[in-house]
């Protein structure tokens, strides 16, 4: 983030604190129950959202050396992401062009190539077909042609994305659309990977999202937690396209006061979530970022899983490090996974039972709420 996003934040939250004001949507918003509860709407995401738009997978240092590679699934198309030696990363379908045999599964290292475990095809790197065992059996095969299905592949800012279904190349800009600035300045290369841990969830994958985009509730729900860290009811909101920029503003912000302008540090004094399109939300705290990768599960509109990620600037090199970054942790399942999940897994369960109200209100005081879900609602036509 630039210095002088730093200070135009800034002076928004001191705008506020003098006016007793947030950021706020013109009008209050009325959202369908059903956009969380149909079958139909939910298959529809599942395909135009999760498989056919780029999707963010990993962080740059999850894939640190060439073979580095990491496995995912969740979006429906068994993917292989893997560092060439060329330090290029390429995106697979993860299945040998013999039978169809998972090539890898996880985390790892391969050193040279994957290695089919069915019959021992072997593919480099860069997805070509480099040993068929008893390659007299396969006389007419074309053997040099033979190649990994791959996939389009962004790397940027530190941040690796991949198109699941289609070959239409990503576009950073068209996808971020102004984020750029604030995604380089936080230098997520030299990040380094904490902790990873899979949340299973009874509600909507959208509900699980909109935990994260207000304020409002945390001087109720989470006033043990984190309501005494920042200012109450309070919030800055601006629009990149189809993402968003969400600020939280810590108490300890009114300290910047009394400082030149040119020393003021909004990340330091604040919580900023961003939710990149279509089902990240990127939280970058004082000292460390967290990553919620977000997916519908199964077939069921109100099941979801996802993967909260903690990433640190630095390794972990002594027992107070892990003790400070296992404490922080600890706050993050403490406020989300013990007081917001359950009040929205009790909301999913009053819409699936079809005798509560048709829709639901967003107030004018939840301006990244409803961004949210007008962007979810709009991209299904």
């Amino acid at each position: 983030m630039r210095q002088q996003t730093h200070t135009a934040l800034s002076k928004r939250v001191f705008a506020h604190i003098r006016n007793k004001t947030t950021d706020r949507r013109p009008q209050v918003t009325h959202h369908a129950v059903s956009h969380y509860t149909c079958p139909q709407r939910f298959q529809q995401e599942r395909r135009k959202l999760f498989r056919e738009l780029p999707i963010l997978i990993t962080l740059s240092c999850q894939l640190p050396s060439p073979g580095s590679f990491i496995t995912d699934d969740n979006t429906g198309v068994p993917l292989l992401i893997v560092r060439g030696d060329d330090g290029k990363a390429r995106a697979f379908i993860n299945a040998c062009q013999h039978r169809g045999a998972r090539l890898a599964d996880g985390q790892g290292r391969v050193k040279r190539r994957f290695t089919c475990p069915y019959h021992a095809w072997s593919f480099t790197t860069d997805g070509q077909l480099a040993q068929l065992p008893h390659s007299a059996d396969f006389t007419g095969f074309d053997q040099q042609n033979c190649r990994l299905q791959e996939r389009p592949v962004a790397e940027a800012y530190g941040m690796i994305w991949v198109r699941p279904e289609g070959d239409a190349a990503i576009h950073m800009a068209d996808m971020l659309c102004g984020l750029e600035d604030d995604l380089a300045h936080f230098n997520f290369t030299d990040y380094h990977h904490y902790e990873t841990r899979r949340i299973d969830v009874a509600m909507n994958w959208k509900l699980v999202i909109d935990t994260f985009l207000e304020p409002y509730h945390f001087a109720t729900l989470h006033r043990t937690t984190v309501a005494p860290i920042f200012l109450p009811n309070m919030c800055l909101f601006d629009a990149f396209g189809r993402n968003l920029r969400e600020a939280f503003p810590r108490r300890t912000i009114t300290e910047l006061m009394d400082k030149p302008e040119a020393e003021w540090d909004f990340v330091y004094h604040s919580a900023l979530v961003y939710v990149l399109y279509p089902n990240t939300v990127f939280v970058m705290q004082a000292d460390h970022a967290e990553v919620w990768r977000i997916f519908p599960s199964k077939d069921a509109v109100d099941q979801a899983h996802m993967y909260l990620e903690f990433y640190i600037p630095e390794p972990v090199q002594s027992d107070k490090a892990k003790a400070h970054w296992d404490a922080n942790m600890d706050l993050v399942c403490r406020t989300v996974l013990d007081e917001d999940f359950p009040v929205g897994e009790g909301a999913q369960k009053g819409f699936m039972s079809g005798t509560g109200r048709s829709h639901i209100v967003f107030g004018q005081n939840e301006p990244a709420l409803a961004f949210f879900e007008e962007t979810m609602a709009q991209a299904l036509g």
